[in-house]
């Protein structure tokens, strides 16, 4: 029996409109090469990879909602009269600032759901920063070619906490007066240029009639022109260097195994997008933030109680808290301590580690390769244990900057708490840095053991001897691979300061500082499991239940930048998947 394929149907008028019009851009543009470009794309897929989506999505309702705020929000700290629904507040001078703010909330149709949809938007926005650079950080994502691409993520984190300062300062309420209050009193606090910078920000003695248009217009203007700017610069980058994933059989720094951008990574990230703007816009109608009519209009002499700032400035928040009372005067300037030191020389200092880890690390290596594949946290012992440390520092600061808000809730005193955090804030880290690289080192050796010897069965069983054994189950090729793809991390071997003849070496110096700080790092280490050892294990493993293959025991090797040889890989069944080559 024959069958006789039907013609394909004529395309309709839609379809050629469409077709025209791909053309009439693409001869125009050249976008046709563009998007066949980025089509191409293989994207890795796994969920962590989304927290950079999470920040940049919630950016995008950050824009839309800001644009619906700004037109009805006077940006003045002119006096007037509110005369409005919110009874309480009837009568009262206020800055026209704090004014539209009452009328967006409670006159605007939609007005209080849109701040409330922006402020928790700002809110998200800064914590997926954070935790996708903590992501980026505990992987050693950040290795080269990326390190340009961290400082770039470093200082959009930065331009975050600028974005959220200078906006929930625009209300002009009680408490966005006192975190302007501080901001002055830091300002004022760095010697010699600090009343300088205080007049230059507030245009006069504090609070002035300058602010609220000054942050306004860095608001809405400054602050996210470079944000944009610097997350195209961003996404540019990722596209330039690959995208990094997490090691597993047949993933190398040759490929990349995953999703292409189109159809499938475009469909999920569109979807992804809309889920995002729901779970803020539930946030927003659910949960109440921000409510300024509670506090009332700024009045340099009132103090509000349980005064505080969002979540990500609070730690300088708490390090105010912390700091005893010190000051001492030099000549006729008066240095105040209680200021300075928590809040400018410390986040300085921590900040600014951050920001140059990448440069540090890779002093201390010596390592000149690119790396696309990421670590696991436990390879990188001293990288994690300091991170968990940093946070542990940063979490110490947050409670401290809540420690009224705990004495009051818990009937504790506030002297108890403040005294408690700042023993906690010297001792906590590094008794956080210690645990967490032993259980780094405990996990490596968990590693090395399951290797060896493979997972423990329960089953006991006894020889023809007599002898009493518990059968392992060895490790597939996948899974071992997993546990023994790591290179071997060592501290640097230098050269002599002085060669044969006696003269002294030049460049001892940087390479002696390299070489302590490598064994900083990498003193403290567990080898990877070789072949040779790898072979001797199974040389004794007959009571194993499942005996490896011949095939499986002719492992290659594979020479390291330190000359060590490791266990190569078995290929990745990657169905479903496409990998790209890198160049």
């Amino acid at each position: 029996m024959s069958t006789v394929d039907s013609p394909p149907a004529p395309p309709t008028r839609t379809t050629r409109a469409a077709a025209a019009t791909a053309d009439y851009l693409d001869q125009r543009t050249g976008v046709g090469n563009a998007v066949k470009e980025f089509a191409r794309k293989i994207f890795p897929d796994h969920w962590s990879f989304l927290l950079g989506e999470i920040a940049l999505y919630s950016f995008v309702v950050l824009l839309i909602s800001g644009t619906f705020l700004t037109m009805f929000f006077v940006p003045s700290m002119t006096e007037v009269h509110y005369h409005g629904p919110w009874a309480a507040m009837d009568g009262v001078q206020m800055s026209e600032a704090f004014a539209s703010t009452l009328r967006l909330s409670f006159e605007v149709r939609g007005g209080l759901l849109m701040r409330q949809i922006h402020h928790w938007a700002a809110l998200i926005f800064m914590a997926s920063i954070v935790t996708h650079m903590m992501r980026v950080f505990f992987t050693g994502a950040f290795r080269k070619p990326r390190e340009l691409n961290w400082l770039v993520g470093f200082t959009l984190m930065i331009l975050g906490l600028l974005a959220g300062f200078s906006g929930y300062s625009l209300p002009d309420d009680v408490l966005s007066g006192n975190g302007l209050r501080i901001a002055d009193g830091v300002a004022r606090a760095i010697p010699i240029l600090g009343s300088y910078i205080s007049f230059a920000l507030f245009g006069g003695e504090f609070p002035g009639t300058e602010l609220i248009p000054r942050l306004f217009t860095v608001h809405i203007l400054l602050i996210p022109a470079l944000i944009l700017a610097l997350i195209g610069l961003h996404l540019l980058m990722v596209v330039l260097h690959k995208h990094t994933q997490y090691p597993g059989s047949g993933r190398t720094d040759k490929n990349v195994v995953g999703y292409p951008l189109f159809p499938v990574y475009v469909a999920k990230a569109g979807g992804f997008f809309f889920v995002v703007f729901a779970v803020i816009a539930l946030m927003a109608a659910t949960l109440t933030i921000n409510p300024v009519w509670n506090y009332g209009p700024f009045d340099p002499g009132v103090v509000s109680a349980g005064a505080q700032p969002d979540w990500y400035m609070l730690f300088l928040e708490g390090g105010l808290r912390l700091m005893p009372g010190w000051e001492f005067v030099i000549g006729q300037y008066t240095v105040s301590m209680n200021i300075l030191v928590p809040g400018v020389v410390i986040p300085g200092l921590l900040f600014t580690v951050l920001a140059l880890w990448p440069f540090l690390e890779a002093f201390a290596t010596g390592d000149k390769r690119e790396h696309h594949v990421l670590d696991r946290p436990r390879n990188a012992p001293f990288r994690t244990a300091f991170g968990v440390a940093f946070l542990t520092a940063f979490m110490i600061l947050v409670l401290a900057g809540s420690n009224d808000l705990i004495a009051t809730h818990f009937h504790l005193s506030i002297n108890d708490i403040t005294w408690t955090f700042r023993v906690l804030f010297f001792v906590a880290p590094p008794l956080a840095f210690w645990i967490t690289k032993r259980i780094c080192l405990a996990l490596q050796r968990k590693d090395r053991e399951l290797v060896l010897h493979g997972h423990e069965t329960g089953r006991i069983v006894r020889f023809a001897s007599g002898e009493y054994i518990e059968v392992h189950k060895p490790l597939d090729a996948h899974e071992r691979w997993l546990r023994v793809q790591h290179e071997p991390r060592r501290p640097l071997e230098i050269e002599p300061a002085e060669d044969s003849r006696g003269v002294r070496r030049k460049g001892y110096r940087i390479d002696a500082a390299r070489r302590r700080l490598s064994k900083v790092f990498y003193e403290d280490r567990v080898e990877p499991v070789t072949p040779a050892e790898l072979a001797a294990a199974q040389s004794h493993g007959g009571h194993d239940a499942l005996p490896l293959a011949h095939d499986e025991q002719r492992e290659e090797l594979t020479a390291g930048a330190s000359g060590s040889r490791h266990l190569a890989p078995e290929p990745e069944d990657t169905e479903g998947t496409q990998g790209t080559k890198r160049p």
